[in-house]
């Protein structure tokens, strides 16, 4: 089943084409991967799904609803989460209340009942306290919850932003980069949180340099090259295509 469709998606900053013509599609409980070089348009590409932009040509499909000319926060009231390549967390707040912006994404007391103290808002807030928790628990730093964010390890500030994404109770969540700057043990983890999340039902739209790492997670990905995709398809396929060797790499990929 189709969850997210892109069809003849352009994109143009200036007299730079940062996307042209992008088709493509991801299914429900896939993770589906997204390569290419430095300036290919694979941010732009999140960017547009994600709210940030809006496409000049072409359509934004998810869960059979249109995704174009709608907010991030409309976006992420749709069903999808996105991490970015630079963490951006709330440095001076804790790791719990990092967390629980997230929940907030999905509250239904609104601003009265909040200033009031009111018991559906005290409950509410009760719940999403426990929900912060368990989502802690879910990345593996439920220890660190009072911790101020920015001092955490570079390792579990990544992991929270996932917990922060994953509180919005997303059906996609869409990860820009998430394994640049991990060591080789930091990396091990995440494949296997990334793994245990679609497992546990939600779908993965990765972006990612490390070429290993996405080849031996994804079911399916695509290569961006100045902005026009050039392959797609499973890893296999994908690792031998003269196109992404020539264009990506200039050699054979591992």
């Amino acid at each position: 089943m189709k969850l997210l469709e892109l069809k003849s998606v352009g994109k143009k900053f200036g007299g730079v084409q940062a996307l042209s013509d992008v088709n493509l599609t991801v299914q429900l409980g896939e993770i589906y991967g997204l390569i290419g070089p430095n300036g290919a348009g694979k941010t732009t590409l999140f960017n547009l799904l994600t709210g940030v932009y809006s496409p000049d040509i072409g359509e934004i499909n998810f869960d059979r609803a249109s995704l174009v000319g709608l907010k991030p926060h409309q976006v992420a009231s749709k069903g999808i989460a996105r991490t970015f390549q630079n963490i951006r967390l709330f440095q001076e707040m804790s790791v719990l209340e990092n967390v629980m912006v997230g929940c907030h994404a999905r509250t239904k007391v609104g601003a009265l009942g909040a200033v009031l103290k009111t018991r559906a808002s005290k409950d509410e807030e009760a719940n999403i306290y426990r929900q912060s928790m368990a989502w802690l628990a879910y990345v593996g730093i439920e220890s660190e919850a009072s911790s101020l964010s920015k001092n955490l390890s570079y390792g579990d500030q990544r992991r929270l932003e996932v917990a922060r994404a994953l509180a919005t109770q997303p059906k996609l969540l869409a990860l820009d980069e998430p394994a640049a700057g991990m060591n080789a043990t930091e990396t091990e983890e995440l494949k296997a949180l990334i793994k245990k999340i679609r497992a546990d039902g939600v779908s993965v739209l990765l972006i990612e340099h490390d070429v290993k790492l996405i080849m031996s997670l994804c079911d399916r990905l695509a290569v961006l090259d100045y902005g026009e995709k050039i392959a797609e398809g499973e890893p296999d396929a994908v690792r031998g295509d003269p196109a992404v060797i020539k264009a990506y790499l200039g050699g054979n990929l591992p």
